[in-house]
């Protein structure tokens, strides 16, 4: 499958990028490359993960983040890529906009 990522997902990305290379430790591109590999991996696994808030999360292997997608027309279609920590509502209406 072809994964298409959002540009609002791309924000998100990038925003991860940003909180990482403010906490000061060397591991901003180490979380860009991970999510990067993560996304790949949809191609195979798109559509096996358990929905919330109405789409397909999938857990970030190494990173606190969430992937939150739809598959439309045989592609995954990203929609977003959220820090897990935040609060369960700011993450609900996030998707819902």
């Amino acid at each position: 499958m072809i994964v298409l990522v959002s540009n609002d997902a791309e924000r998100d990305i990038h925003d991860g990028v940003a909180f990482y290379e403010a906490s000061g430790k060397d591991i901003a591109s180490y979380f860009y490359r991970s999510i990067l590999v993560d996304l790949q991996s949809l191609s195979v696994f798109g559509g096996i993960h358990a929905k919330r808030f109405g789409y397909h999360r999938m857990s970030a292997k190494r990173f606190p983040f969430s992937i939150y997608y739809n598959i439309l027309d045989g592609s995954v279609r990203v929609v977003a890529v959220l820090d897990e920590r935040r609060d369960p509502d700011w993450i609900r209406t996030r998707l819902t906009r």
